[in-house]
């Protein structure tokens, strides 16, 4: 892969992110629109959620690097004579 389809991948990956983005914030604003209380209760609890989620996601990615650990000592007798 050369520079130029390097940037070319890169901006797809970009774009579709702030397309993502992009329809999030529409939405809000369609909440904000039709009720304005309910926009404002989900924009100060979000972050505050988000908070209170973090260890669960940290737990996942410790398990998860452990059970990849587990898997690639499992796999390595195989992988050993694979090379042979």
């Amino acid at each position: 892969m050369n520079g130029c389809e390097e940037l070319f991948a890169l901006d797809l990956r970009s774009s579709e992110g702030n397309e993502r983005h992009m329809t999030k914030f529409l939405l809000w604003c369609v909440l904000f629109i039709l009720c304005w209380p309910l926009a404002l209760l989900a924009v100060v609890l979000y972050p505050l959620l988000w908070l209170l989620l973090l260890p669960f996601r940290l737990v996942g990615i410790a398990v998860h690097g452990a059970l990849d650990l587990v898997a690639a000592l499992i796999l390595l007798p195989a992988r050993l004579l694979r090379a042979i």
